[in-house]
């Protein structure tokens, strides 16, 4: 039997760790919705038939280059990237399903459902291919699956940080942190720690706050732990295309490391010009120039 005393300290001790919980519930609640209304979505909802996706295009030309993100990322995640490359071609940055500003719809999503969703929300958003797809990290996994899967789609793919696959590999501490991830975001631990939102400092101060937002989202986070437990399957079926001429461009830039972006600006700026250096290759086989 507890001692009065003691039961006492418990009931104490039990009450401040609700109240606390519900101080950082509201917390959360309140400034994600002020979040909503900073940050409208850049680009279209696009109803590919059981979910809307969300996908940004900026500039203009061809071949128009397709940008797959990183484990827990979206389309802001290419801040430095975009830009820079759409000053010579169209460039179209999204978020997968459950990502972002994207729906994640009433079906359960696996990694082999990706390239089927962007075939459908590119179509759906009237962008002609072939593209040149570039992905980061897991991103790159999935381009090569969309290559292997939409040969026809694709003119070259650029592949930055490739996963490989390694299966008795340490997940390592950001990946554990992004598997409890959604339940610190809900009772707001997440926000006022800063533990996930400190990734996007380096990227432009548009995208690093657009980021930063959905890092802090259970939402985003629930969907993002999600890809990150499929990580070994979906890079095991993620060989692109071999031996039919296709260019692949394979770039190291932040490592192995499953969560990380674009942050740095000189980083970012060779990714930026390897895409660029590719789609120019690309116009250059059409024409019949070296």
């Amino acid at each position: 039997m507890i001692p009065p005393q003691a039961r006492r300290i418990l009931l104490t001790a039990a009450a401040l760790v609700g109240f606390l919980v519900l101080l950082g519930a509201t917390y959360q609640g309140v400034a994600t919705a002020l979040e909503r209304r900073r940050f409208p979505h850049p680009g279209r909802l696009i109803d590919i038939g059981d979910r809307q996706l969300h996908i940004h295009c900026t500039g203009t030309g061809t071949p128009v280059v397709v940008l797959e993100a990183p484990a827990a990322g979206l389309s802001a995640a290419w801040g430095w990237v975009q830009p820079a490359v759409s000053m010579t071609t169209r460039v179209c940055s999204y978020d997968r399903a459950g990502l972002g500003w994207s729906e994640l719809g009433t079906a359960e999503l696996a990694a082999a459902d990706v390239p089927a969703h962007l075939h459908a929300l590119l179509e759906g958003a009237d962008e002609s291919g072939p593209f040149v797809m570039a992905g980061h990290g897991l991103g790159a996994a999935f381009a090569a699956m969309y290559a292997a899967r939409f040969r026809e789609d694709v003119a070259a793919l650029v592949l930055i940080d490739a996963p490989v696959p390694a299966p008795g590999r340490d997940e390592g501490g950001r990946v554990r942190l992004m598997r409890a991830s959604p339940w610190l975001a809900r009772v707001g631990i997440l926000r006022v720690t800063d533990m996930l939102s400190e990734r996007t400092d380096g990227l432009p101060a548009g995208s690093a706050g657009v980021l930063e937002t959905f890092l802090n989202r259970p939402d985003h986070l629930t969907q993002s732990a999600r890809e990150l437990a499929q990580w070994n399957e979906t890079v095991q079926g993620a060989a692109p295309p071999s031996g039919d001429g296709l260019p692949i461009v394979r770039i190291d830039a932040t490592g192995d490391n499953r969560v990380s972006f674009l942050t740095n600006a000189d980083t970012a700026a060779a990714v930026s010009a390897a895409i660029t250096k590719t789609v120019e290759q690309v116009r250059g086989s059409a024409t019949g120039q070296p």
